[in-house]
């Protein structure tokens, strides 16, 4: 990665030994606190296990997810497109992800795709891709978001739904390892209310967004939101972490 030494933690941080969305509002917005949350929770659960070796972050932005996995791998190769809104200071290589990857075959052993699938018009070709510069046993660590509001406007194209996701695999020859949804229905409900008090209250409503969101955090984890949220997650899905990998 081109820049280590000048690396900061952005969108993820460590609080109390686990990964969580930052709360600097330049990094993470009010209304997205809980929806990052949910997403680093994931990442801060499953990275020790899965990242490995030579791992490639596409779609890398300011490589947020650094801080979990540089510890775990031997080197970080960051890929994102020129015009990235997250800027592009620590690019190895700039490129776009809905075209073929200037990379040699099976030259990684993780590749980390988070929140990037459903900015790519065409999806299946980075499937392939990813598959193709992946090594035997390499694996793939994803995330993407389902009952989610629009963002990064106009480069906000589709929402996939775990059966797409496990299609997308098998069409690309990945074997899916884990398929997790990433919250449910108070989750959802929390998220949707939470923006639109920003959206129509700016100021007044910010209290408000930050205190329903820790609300719905703090009952999903009691036994009864715990219950509601894991009833809800398979038809009102928040998001999906998928880990797959390539079989011999």
């Amino acid at each position: 990665m081109k820049n280590a030494d000048r690396w900061r933690p952005s969108k993820f941080v460590f609080r109390d030994g686990r990964l969580r969305a930052s709360r600097d509002t330049r990094e993470v917005s009010i209304g997205s606190r809980l929806a990052a949350d949910l997403v680093a929770a994931q990442y801060g659960r499953h990275l020790e296990d899965h990242a490995r070796g030579r791992l490639a972050d596409l779609g890398c932005g300011k490589v947020p997810l650094y801080g979990a996995y540089r510890t775990l791998v031997s080197e970080a190769f960051c890929v994102d497109w020129q015009n990235s809104l997250h800027g592009n200071e620590y690019l190895d290589l700039a490129c776009d992800l809905s075209a073929p990857l200037p990379l040699p075959d099976r030259v990684f052993d993780t590749v980390i795709l988070s929140d990037v699938l459903e900015h790519l018009p065409e999806p299946q070709l980075l499937w392939q891709e990813i598959a193709r510069i992946l090594r035997t046993g390499g694996k793939l660590l994803l995330n993407v978001p389902f009952l989610y509001g629009l963002h990064e406007v106009p480069h906000d194209y589709c929402r996939y739904s775990e059966f797409a996701l496990r299609r997308f695999a098998a069409g690309a020859g990945l074997e899916v390892l884990l398929l997790e949804r990433t919250g449910g229905a108070p989750q959802v409900l929390a998220d949707i209310a939470a923006k639109t008090l920003l959206l129509y209250f700016p100021r007044a409503g910010a209290w408000a967004a930050d205190a329903l969101q820790q609300a719905a955090a703090l009952f999903a984890r009691t036994r009864v939101g715990g219950r509601i949220s894991a009833a809800t997650a398979a038809q009102f899905p928040a998001g999906y972490f998928l880990v797959a990998r390539k079989p011999a």
